[in-house]
């Protein structure tokens, strides 16, 4: 049975692309998985951080909008057993434009355009909002990674996502897999205020593998492939190795 993953966050720059691009390629490299990351955000960085142009390739907008199938704009990546649906600009307004606009429960489409795909996980990263978006991505997965950094603003929106969460929650059922925490300083001076928020907010749910900050990563992104094919001894590829098995024994 197939696992579908929705990795969400309440503000941006918390490595939430960077998150599911590199625990889908783990998941297909290193463990075997047919994996479909889908790009939900109208920014494409995940698109782009895969070597795709978003302006050349359709996204999941005219499929939500019954105009194409979403076989017709799954993309092969670089990494065997890892594929694409890619992002672009048109996901920002596609709930009020077309078919959508007057089908009052367009939070389902997603849901029934993934169900009989036929992949291990699909990992959807979603905008760093709580927007039309992110809600029909929590509602076509079973399952929820939270993303967020060591720091004010980040760990105060988890409050915020938490209650969005737990509000789907009652409508649909979802499990939160659980909180990984970016740009990590083992040495940060407010390191267990900020765990101390996390627990709050979705108690036991924190990660014990924690990303650490590394430059490594936006090389990768430039040049457009995962760190495992550019720097594959960077602390970041060690840090996501063991993050892509604390996740699978979570499951």
């Amino acid at each position: 049975m197939k696992k579908t993953i929705t990795v969400s966050s309440f503000k941006g720059g918390t490595a939430k692309t960077s998150s599911v691009l590199h625990l889908g390629s783990a998941l297909a490299k290193y463990h075997k998985k047919k994996v479909l990351l889908i790009d939900f955000d109208a920014q494409a960085n995940l698109t782009t951080g895969l070597g795709f142009d978003p302006d050349e390739h359709d996204s999941l907008a005219p499929v939500l909008q019954g105009t194409k199938s979403i076989e017709e704009i799954i993309k092969k990546t670089t990494v065997p057993n890892l594929f694409l649906a890619p992002g672009d600009t048109w996901l920002e307004r596609v709930e009020v434009t077309g078919s959508l606009a007057q089908d009052r429960y367009s939070h389902e489409r997603l849901r029934k355009i993934l169900a009989p795909l036929e992949y291990d996980y699909i990992l959807i990263d979603t905008p760093p909002s709580l927007s039309w978006l992110t809600e029909s991505a929590l509602i076509a997965s079973n399952h929820s990674l939270i993303c967020a950094t060591p720091e004010f603003y980040s760990v105060k929106g988890l409050e915020r996502l938490s209650q969005f969460i737990t509000s789907i929650g009652t409508r649909h059922p979802l499990d939160v897999l659980g909180v990984v925490l970016s740009f990590w300083n083992p040495r940060g001076k407010s390191n267990d205020a900020f765990l101390s928020v996390v627990e709050r907010a979705f108690p036991g749910k924190l990660l014990e593998t924690k990303v650490r900050r590394d430059i490594a990563v936006s090389e990768a992104s430039v040049v457009g492939k995962p760190l495992f094919d550019v720097s594959p001894k960077s602390r970041a590829v060690e840090d996501y190795k063991g993050l892509t098995k604390e996740i699978l024994q979570r499951m």
